[in-house]
């Protein structure tokens, strides 16, 4: 195929039409779940604890992939080979730990303790008095955050671009508008029914395009030879130094540590389905990695040279392959399937942060001794998302670094501060409100600096040194202060929901 049947391709009617077609579904889900959502912040934020199972599975799943598996991991195993699972090895090992041990105490405590977002939980379990914990928390929050959607913006723009043929800073646009529009309306319940529909759309992307490119290459074991004469390292998952395995693996570190999936955890209706979830989400997980991966491969065979791709980067092989091999109906989908992956993070991350500040900082701290309705809460939610889309926006117009890396360190962020004070503070009885603190700082400071130190960064990914001192940093100053009185009854609660 041709560049100019690449081109007509993107442009024929039934390629926009299949994709006009996943978006208007999309706005109908957010209006089907508008007048939910409207009741209050618990209904807005987390679907008042009413969430199917089945539901919670994907969504959980596919709002913690985003861009960065279609795109990242796609390009990265374009450039790499096969040595890029140890990317998607990670996560899909720790998520399972969580599905099946973590996430039931959690959603007992929260239920029991009434608690809607994450600085809710900690606030509760340390008995946080004057606000200074969810401040610190909602702080890091929008620091990493405002990147992470930024980030999911752009990777719309390239493929609006790669697609479509439209300019980049259009296609962040255009992309932040449809987020934007389903996101105020629907709030939780629209966001969650809509990963169901994005989680179908990218598993079909993502099993169907590679399927059909290794039969159009001879098969897998021509596709392989092809890839040993360019290079063995496309052929070598063990291509990689221990250093740079030990930190892709490292990625799954970040998982406990990002409220959009823990929010997913707090909203199933019975957490005894928790195990069905796994089972469900681990599957899925697993087929969309290797669905990328091999996507990667077959375009190294495809694309010999990155200097072949759009602007020569690698993380527009996706839709060019898609371009290569598909009908325009089933390259609208693949289309689709990309901003399925935007918006179930974008999305996620909208409202997380939305509630950060209205539930956390403005109800619980500003209005702590008022009461406010809570039809004023969910308008002032609505609007705090759209300001959040406008800086998110700014920012992705001005970002310079790939999809891959800048969503890599906005989870790393997140992942180093509330994932091992989130673990202790599910575990440990002992920790204490302090040690916390120590925690949160510790892993922002150490995850920042070691990103913008050029010798650290390239010596290992800054999660795993973010995470591990902040473990200890918790752990040490919890050991010097003293736990909240309650700990006994919070670590009762974990186990069970008192009715």
């Amino acid at each position: 195929m041709d560049d100019t049947d690449i081109i007509s391709v993107a442009n024929d009617p039934w390629s926009i039409g299949a994709f006009v077609a996943y978006l208007v579904m999309v706005i109908g889900i957010g209006i089907y779940a508008s007048r939910f959502s409207s009741q209050g912040i618990s209904e807005y934020f987390i679907g008042g604890r009413k969430m199917n199972r089945f539901v919670v599975a994907l969504s959980a799943v596919v709002s913690g992939r985003s861009a960065w598996l279609l795109l990242g991991v796609t390009g990265m195993a374009y450039a790499q080979g096969p040595s890029a699972v140890w990317a998607v090895l990670g996560y899909i090992v720790v998520e399972v730990f969580l599905f099946l041990y973590y996430a039931r105490k959690l959603r007992n405590f929260t239920e029991n303790r009434n608690c809607i977002t994450i600085p809710d939980f900690f606030a509760e379990r340390f008995g946080d008095k004057d606000g200074r914990l969810r401040i610190a928390i909602v702080t890091i929050f929008l620091i990493f955050m405002i990147g992470y959607i930024s980030a999911q913006f752009v990777a719309g723009g390239k493929a609006f671009a790669s697609g479509f043929g439209m300019e980049m800073n259009t296609g962040i646009l255009v992309t932040a508008i449809i987020v934007v529009a389903y996101t105020i309306v629907g709030g939780f319940l629209a966001v969650s029914l809509s990963d169901m529909l994005q989680a179908i759309f990218m598993i079909l992307a993502l099993v169907l395009l590679p399927v059909i490119a290794i039969i159009e290459l001879g098969g897998l074991t021509s596709l392989l030879q092809q890839l040993a004469l360019m290079d063995m390292m496309y052929v070598d998952p063990f291509a990689i130094s221990v250093g740079a395995a030990i930190g892709f693996v490292g990625i799954g570190l970040g998982s406990p540590g990002n409220p959009h999936i823990l929010s997913r955890y707090m909203s199933i209706d019975d957490p005894m389905q928790l195990r069905y979830a796994a089972v469900v989400g681990t599957v899925w997980n697993v087929l969309m990695a290797w669905g990328a991966v091999f996507i990667g491969l077959a375009g190294r065979a495809v694309f010999p040279e990155a200097g072949m791709l759009p602007a020569a980067d690698t993380e527009n092989l996706f839709p060019m392959l898609a371009q290569q091999y598909l009908h325009p109906v089933l390259f609208g989908i693949v289309l689709a399937s990309i901003f399925a992956a935007i918006m179930s993070t974008a999305d996620s991350q909208l409202l997380v942060a939305a509630s950060s500040v209205v539930r956390d900082v403005y109800e619980k701290i500003i209005k702590k001794d008022e009461q406010i309705s809570q039809k004023k809460l969910v308008f002032l939610s609505r609007s705090v998302v759209f300001l959040l889309v406008v800086i998110s926006l700014l920012f992705g117009f001005v970002a310079e670094e790939l999809v891959f890396w800048l969503v890599l360190f906005a989870w790393a962020g997140l992942g180093a501060s509330i994932g091992p004070t989130s673990i202790l503070a599910l575990y440990w009885k002992r920790t204490t409100r302090a040690g916390i603190f120590a925690g949160l700082i510790t892993g922002t400071l150490v995850t920042i600096l070691w990103y913008y130190t050029p010798y650290l960064s390239n010596l290992m990914y800054e999660l795993i040194p973010g995470f591990i001192a902040a473990w200890l940093a918790t752990w040490l100053v919890s050991l010097y202060t003293t736990p909240p009185a309650d700990s006994e009854t919070s670590f009762r609660q974990m186990r069970e929901i008192q009715r």
